[in-house]
């Protein structure tokens, strides 16, 4: 699977968590303490928000680790609110399509997890999204997919329902096709202003999820950058973390049935 970090608060150098912590997100690339694979690199990405509404984005298929761009821009692009991503890849194809984050509009988005079944699910997942979001589908992954299905389900208007929905569908996807293994659905969102984090799986091994506050703002991290354990704050499964644009921070269930 892959790892992640997020952060929103006053605007910081990128490296400060892509290169700079004991186990920054370069690290994690190499040698993941808490992912179901040790190694990351089917490729990275990052999103960020500077002057403008739509925020930018760098995805490259290289490995993170041996990428001297993504060293060069983290250490040159400062932001308030900015996403960064490292992926191993659950059977698409390496491509910069496939990589995260995905942007739509003014949304970031970017995933850990897996849609067991997903290439008998596919065809019919996609035919479910309307002729705009389908002709936005520029990769193959379920991660893609599932954004683009929270975006037709009103993402734009309710978040935090409209994940819940696109869940829901893709659960019951899965149930009507037969499909035995699980979904499992660690992912974070935000629109520029707030930001949303996801911990969701149908069985019991929800991908990880952890939070962190400090004087610069916040930390959403798939694992922690460093060994300071009591400052990492597990998001539990089936709950969504949310912070919103003041600041103000808060932890709710999911309720998905």
């Amino acid at each position: 699977m892959c790892r992640w970090i997020a952060y929103a608060g006053q605007p910081v150098y990128l490296e400060k968590l892509v290169t700079k912590p004991e186990n920054s997100l370069i690290a994690q690339s190499l040698r993941a303490q808490e992912g179901k694979t040790e190694t990351n690199g089917d490729g990275f990405g990052i999103g960020w928000y500077g002057s403008r509404e739509t925020p930018g984005l760098y995805r490259e298929v290289l490995p993170a680790w041996s990428d001297e761009n993504l060293r060069n821009l983290a250490s040159q692009i400062q932001s308030p609110l900015f996403f960064a991503h490292v992926r191993a890849s659950t059977g698409t194809a390496t491509s910069r399509d496939n990589c995260h984050p995905f942007r739509h509009g003014n949304w970031l988005f970017m995933h850990n997890g897996q849609v067991s079944g997903y290439e008998d699910l596919r065809r019919e997942l996609e035919n479910e999204l309307p002729d705009g979001l389908f002709r936005d589908r520029v990769g193959t992954t379920d991660s893609e997919l599932m954004f683009l299905l929270a975006l037709a389900e009103g993402l734009q208007e309710t978040p935090i329902a409209s994940v819940k929905r696109m869940i829901s569908r893709v659960c019951r996807a899965m149930r009507e096709r037969g499909v035995a293994g699980a979904l499992r659905f660690t992912a974070v969102l935000t629109d520029g202003d707030n930001l949303f984090g996801f911990r969701f799986a149908t069985d019991k091994l929800a991908p990880s999820l952890y939070y962190r506050q400090d004087e610069e703002g916040l930390n959403l991290v798939s694992e922690p950058l460093d060994s300071k354990d009591d400052q990492w704050l597990p998001v539990p499964p089936g709950h969504v973390f949310i912070r919103d644009r003041f600041g103000q921070i808060e932890v709710r269930s999911l309720d998905i049935m």
